[in-house]
């Protein structure tokens, strides 16, 4: 979820990126929060016993988050991912869009089951939280 370049993220995605969040109503526009909530993904679904902790974060070296189907057409993709948060499955899809010079211009997530949802909002509230200090 960092990506495979050096520099990661901040390589991958366009300066005016848009990302569209399963959570929250308005599109969150620009690189900066754009990385911020892939980042707090990123921890939330690696973080060790998934608990954020005040000193910060736990990384675990396993994490149950897998892509499991891809389905690429042109400048957009969309990856099908699984994954498994305190005993609850996780599915989505990423959708993602990029311009010709391979840099991200829109990233949707789309979640279900609805306790997954709702699960997913609270941990990613409390990451961004933490992250923010």
């Amino acid at each position: 979820m960092k990506g495979e370049l050096p520099g990661g993220l901040d390589e991958l995605l366009h300066d005016d990126c848009v990302f569209c969040s399963p959570v929250v109503f308005t599109p969150q526009k620009g690189k900066a929060l754009t990385k911020l909530y892939l980042s707090a993904a990123g921890n939330t679904f690696n973080t060790t016993d998934n608990k954020v902790h005040q000193e910060g974060l736990v990384m675990s070296a396993e994490s149950s988050f897998r892509y499991s189907k891809e389905v690429a057409s042109g400048n957009h993709a969309v990856l099908e991912f699984e994954s498994e948060i305190d005993g609850k499955y996780i599915n989505g899809v990423d959708i993602i869009t990029w311009d010709d010079d391979g840099k991200i211009i829109e990233f949707k997530v789309m979640v279900r089951p609805l306790q997954a949802v709702n699960m997913l909002h609270q941990k990613m509230q409390a990451m961004l939280e933490v992250m923010k200090k």
